[in-house]
């Protein structure tokens, strides 16, 4: 059978489409091996980011790796992916969870979290898909969304490994002060998108590896590609450098305040730290009362407000007059409000995580009650069902109750707003007593049961981001360590060693004026999810390798010669 030059071709393409458009052989998604490698190295990459090791510019690198191993993969496929990323990601992010409690309780929190990144990989192909060039933004967007998603549930959420927890060394700290942690970590995410554009361009070039849906628009020459490529590596070095173009002020506007933060250590760290909560105490006031000493010796300067811990007083110092009286002789030493952390009684059954401003000559005045208890840590949803699996579950033996407002307490020349511990993981509270009034914020922790684990730095880092957040001075105080003062453009100040004893002093600026992460920050973290959401919605259907054999057929003329079939 003859076709005669010109003539119609019996081959053919899916109606609306030419063979042009038909993805070639090469251009699919990496064999499953290759990708689940990729995606648990870039798990693993993502959590040396972040304090312990603290190597932040890891954090886009384990973003494009995970971005690279699902382009193009099928959602049940990239959500394996995504469970591997996430567990190479939590296990060792969240070790300090198991310090004291063992293997078990450590791992299924891990693996709950890594549950996030399922979803959010088995989204990442259709983001890759986004129109107009607009995937890294897709890519940004989606992830964004997910740890908004995880910031809230279950039991109130979780957000600790939030992207932007690991920068606090990074120049995209200073995107905080417009829009907070969910700002910090679209960049990062977004720089990751288009490291992942980048090298697949380069790898196009070199005919490596051809992935769908992750490249650029640079047909042509290899020069082409390469500026491409290039180009794309600029733009993912320029969203994690934009930080620092921002401003991080840390005038005084309404004066400074002398503070000194006491960490008293505990006798022992672990979970039987307040089983000696009497040597807590003690501990807290000795140092208290050596530092009035000094203070009279004019070897220190006199502080205008003393700040000691979450649980530096685990015995109620509302209904134990022993323990009041030990906490009113080092405040009436020192001559400085000071505000304690205490464990209340109360109310009803239940007890309450509090701070309470202990003033010389009048005691005990305004409170602040933690409104965000740590699920597994101060109360235990499911009592019965989790113990099952651990009789761990009831070394909580009462649950606290959560406060219901945020207070600010007056002390010295400062207003300050209380966070206590689990709660500086919530963008909410450190913006809701800012916008209430508060110059100065404090946060009251206690690490003791977590030992010489990461978990100490990780908290200080969040600390940090949230000074920029604010740009207000933060005074992170810790019972073991690690504690800091740390002015409004981030840095940490007198640093302290885990489980020692120390008290910091310093003079910090206390500010007025709202950032625009503190006014909107909600309203950035809404638009970057709607980014994120919108682009998905609007995302190609994906390819179908077979569509030669799909449709019904279209003939297409080639100019070919004649050939005899």
């Amino acid at each position: 059978m003859l076709h005669p030059v010109g003539g119609a071709c019996p081959l053919a393409a899916p109606q609306g489409r030419t063979l042009g458009d038909v993805p070639r052989p090469a251009d699919r998604p990496l064999p499953l091996l290759p990708a689940a490698l990729l995606a648990a190295a870039g798990g693993g990459l993502s959590a040396a980011a972040f304090p312990g090791l603290g190597w932040w510019p890891l954090a886009p690198v384990g973003v494009a790796a995970l971005v690279l191993a699902v382009a193009g993969q099928r959602p049940r496929r990239a959500a394996l992916l995504g469970l591997l990323h996430g567990w190479a990601f939590f296990v060792p992010l969240l070790q300090w969870s198991g310090v004291y409690v063992g293997a078990l309780p450590w791992l299924a929190l891990a693996t709950l979290c890594a549950l996030f990144h399922v979803l959010l990989a088995a989204l990442l192909p259709r983001a890759l898909r986004a129109p107009w060039g607009l995937a890294p933004l897709a890519v940004a967007g989606t992830w964004v969304a997910v740890e908004a998603l995880r910031a809230r549930v279950p039991f109130g959420g979780f957000p600790w490994g939030r992207l932007a927890f690991s920068q606090a060394d990074a120049p995209t700290l200073g995107l905080a002060s417009l829009g907070g942690s969910p700002l910090v970590s679209f960049a990062v995410a977004l720089s990751g998108a288009l490291l992942a554009l980048a090298v697949t361009t380069l790898a196009r070039r070199g005919r490596l590896v051809q992935l769908p849906d992750v490249r650029l628009p640079s047909r042509g020459t290899g020069g082409r590609a390469t500026r491409a490529a290039a180009a794309a590596a600029a733009l993912a070095v320029a969203a994690m450098g934009a930080g620092a173009l921002l401003p991080r002020p840390v005038d005084a506007s309404e004066g400074t305040a002398q503070v000194a933060a006491v960490q008293g250590n505990t006798p022992e760290p672990g979970l039987d730290f307040n089983a000696e909560r009497r040597a807590v105490l003690d501990n807290h006031a000795r140092a208290t009362l050596e530092l009035a000493r000094e203070v009279r010796a004019g070897r220190a300067p006199q502080p205008e407000l003393v700040l000691w811990p979450e649980n530096s007083s685990d015995i109620d110092p509302l209904l134990n007059p022993d323990a009041a009286a030990v906490i009113s002789r080092a405040v009436e030493a020192v001559d400085a409000p000071t505000l304690v952390g205490a464990v209340l009684q109360g109310p009803g059954e239940g007890l309450s995580n509090a701070g309470i401003v202990w003033r010389p000559g009048t005691g005990p005045t305004e409170r602040y009650v933690k409104q965000r208890p740590a699920p597994f840590g101060e109360y235990m949803p499911y009592r019965s069902f989790f113990r099952i699996f651990s009789d761990k579950v009831d070394l909580v033996r009462q649950d606290f109750v959560a406060g219901t407002s945020t207070s600010l307490l007056p002390m010295g020349p400062a207003l300050v707003g209380d966070i206590i511990c689990f709660e500086v993981l919530f963008d909410d509270l450190a913006r809701e007593a800012v916008a209430a009034g508060a110059d100065l914020l404090v946060v009251q922790t206690n690490s003791a049961t977590f030992g010489t684990s990461n978990m100490a730095p990780q908290q200080l880092a969040m600390s940090r981001l949230r000074a920029v957040e604010t740009g207000r001075s933060v005074v992170h105080v810790s019972t073991v360590g690690i504690s800091a003062l740390i002015t409004p453009d981030g840095v940490a100040h007198q640093s302290t060693e885990l489980l020692t004893s120390a008290v910091l002093q310093g003079e910090l600026p206390l500010r007025s004026g709202l950032t625009f992460a503190v006014r909107h920050g909600l309203a950035v973290e809404l638009f970057l999810c709607g980014v994120g959401v919108l682009l998905l919605l609007a995302a190609r259907r994906r390819p179908r390798a077979a569509a030669v054999a799909s449709g019904p057929p279209v003939a297409v003329d080639l100019d070919v010669p004649a050939v005899r079939a």
